[in-house]
């Protein structure tokens, strides 16, 4: 049985090595090559796009796969559509895994946008110094904010159009709330501004934001396919699987019950 991986994200990883314990699988997780030096994930990785519906739908069909599980980004929405489309038209079982997005509780001071470009025409009522965490993707929607100050989180170096005044900070999650205080003291943010990635790996920021009383600007997730099933985990993502070897193979190995 072979199963695509359409990866990128911690859970992508985390089913990859869930999967490629099984011998009765075939696992090969796809990347899309934004990342210069990506964790990789065990088993066959494949880099780069399918060249849309058309590409993936033929992928699919000359590499024989049997399953697909969109872990992709909960933002990176055109994959995801495209995959919906691709697995229909192919007859290819599709299952979307997403980490659940965030939620406001008490003591928090959020204003939520559509899009980047909403975040940014909040920001000069709320505060003059920014922390950004959008990505690197994302920073043009802040370039014309000639009089704030940003400091810019990513993996990697962003590229213009960025802000005028901005620090880049290069780092990679997970990150510790000691460490997200700190940031926010030393570089006496006002304001944070954050993709509703969900996880845990970036919330800290959210909770260190809090304790300091300060605005958060939420960008909300796109749209996804609203016909995919979808589960929160790996580990339920991996019972997919599992359900549908045992459909493929007489007497199907079960994964061990300590990664389920």
């Amino acid at each position: 049985m072979h199963v695509l991986i359409l990866g990128g994200t911690a859970e992508a990883r985390r089913l990859a090595e869930l999967l490629c314990g099984t011998p009765e699988l075939k696992v090969t997780s796809s990347l899309a090559g934004r990342v210069a030096a990506p964790r990789l994930p065990p088993g066959e990785v494949r880099v780069g796009g399918f060249g849309g519906v058309d590409g993936l739908r033929a992928w699919l069909c000359e590499h024989a796969v049997d399953a697909i599980v969109d872990a992709t980004h909960p933002f990176a929405a055109t994959i995801g559509f495209h995959a919906a489309e691709a697995a229909a038209s192919a007859g290819v079982p599709l299952l979307a895994l997403r980490r659940p997005g965030w939620t406001p509780v008490e003591g928090d001071r959020w204003y939520e946008a559509k899009t980047t470009a909403e975040a940014a025409a909040l920001l000069p009522a709320l505060g003059r110094r920014v922390f950004l965490t959008t990505g690197r993707m994302g920073l043009a929607a802040f370039a014309g904010l000639d009089g704030l100050w940003f400091l810019a989180r990513s993996v990697e170096a962003p590229e213009p159009p960025c802000p005028s005044a901005m620090e880049v900070l290069l780092d990679r999650g997970p990150f510790t709330l000691d460490g997200e205080r700190e940031l926010l003291r030393r570089h006496r943010v006002e304001v944070l501004v954050t993709k509703d990635s969900g996880g845990a790996a970036t919330a800290p920021k959210l909770i260190a934001a809090r304790e300091a009383g300060l605005p958060v600007v939420v960008v909300r997730r796109p749209p996804a396919p609203a016909d995919v099933p979808v589960v929160p985990d790996p580990q339920e993502a991996a019972r997919w699987i599992e359900a549908r070897l045992g459909r493929n193979t007489p007497g199907a190995v079960r994964f061990p019950r300590e990664f389920l």
